[in-house]
């Protein structure tokens, strides 16, 4: 299988990043620690490559190929995780015939962690989602839909703090408004709560009271918009603190390598989204030095 590299960026072994306002002193009698970040978005049920002929992705995709590649670089760093942005389902008869089934088996076959929600993931509802939650053994994260008095309340959690090699690594997830994308009969009773109010106090959490190292948001707000009231990643980064990397959804956006943002204290924030259909896997390298995090970051095609 040919699988093409990835091509690296960024400023690993290099200058610190400065991300998300975080102060790393206590790391300055511990060796370098890497963390990967491997990540995906807007899958749509695509399950198989696409075939020669197709006029855009020729060849490109596939959740086994994916899998393979990510095997690989799980070889090469055991410290990694693996996290989907939403819009998992809807876009294949694959979830026409199986309900989200076959999406949530294969994920877990890959090592998936997390992901969040995207407004396809409610095509068949509450209670079609709910019915497909047993099949996934990665967590659903969500901290601006307020699921209470609903079938998913106590399903979804906001965040999840995970530990690889001494590193916390906080994750948290956030969801695009639902009305006018999907039927008020679909997602019922769930209640839209502002993503930039919650996001401002979600990081604050991971970094200040789980003591995170790295604080990463599961978007499906979408890359940016013509009108600068609507909230997207870039108005996010720049209005948030404490956010080092958001891995975005729903603008099917293909970035070769993430966009550096500022936050509102003026230090970076990491924004990367890799397209749509399972053709690239994303990846960002951390490296936590004595002198702050340095970090590299691409995406790579799946063929």
């Amino acid at each position: 299988m040919r699988r093409r590299k990835f091509i690296k960026t960024g400023a690993l072994g290099g200058t610190a990043l400065g991300l998300g306002g975080l102060g790393i002193q206590s790391c300055n009698s511990e060796p370098v620690r890497r963390i990967t970040i491997l990540h995906t978005n807007d899958v749509h049920s695509h399950i198989d490559p696409f075939p020669a002929s197709h006029p855009t992705f020729p060849n490109l995709g596939g959740a086994a190929r994916r899998a393979a590649l990510i095997q690989s670089i799980r070889k090469e760093n055991p410290d990694t995780l693996l996290l989907d942005a939403g819009d998992i389902f809807q876009g294949t008869p694959y979830f026409n015939f199986y309900g989200g089934e076959l999406e949530f088996r294969l994920m877990n076959r890959m090592g998936y962690q997390a992901a969040t929600l995207g407004n396809h993931d409610f095509d068949n509802g509450l209670s079609g989602l709910l019915a497909q939650l047993p099949n996934a053994s990665f967590s659903f994260l969500s901290a601006n839909y307020d699921f209470d008095n609903t079938l998913l309340e106590g399903r979804v959690n906001p965040y999840e703090v995970f530990v690889r090699n001494g590193v916390r690594i906080g994750v948290f997830g956030l969801g695009i408004e639902l009305e006018g994308l999907v039927l008020k009969e679909l997602y019922g009773e769930t209640l839209y709560q502002n993503p930039v109010e919650i996001a401002q106090d979600m990081s604050r959490i991971l970094r200040e009271e789980e003591h995170c190292d790295l604080v990463i948001c599961l978007s499906h707000l979408g890359h940016r918009y013509e009108n600068p009231d609507r909230v997207s990643d870039q108005v996010l980064a720049a209005a948030t603190d404490n956010i080092d990397l958001i891995i975005g959804g729903h603008t099917h956006t293909f970035m070769e390598e993430a966009e550096v943002a500022l936050n509102r204290q003026g230090k970076s924030v990491l924004i990367q989204q890799v397209g749509c259909y399972g053709i690239r896997l994303g990846r960002v390298d951390f490296e936590l030095l004595p002198s702050g995090i340095g970090a590299s970051h691409s995406s790579a095609l799946v063929v």
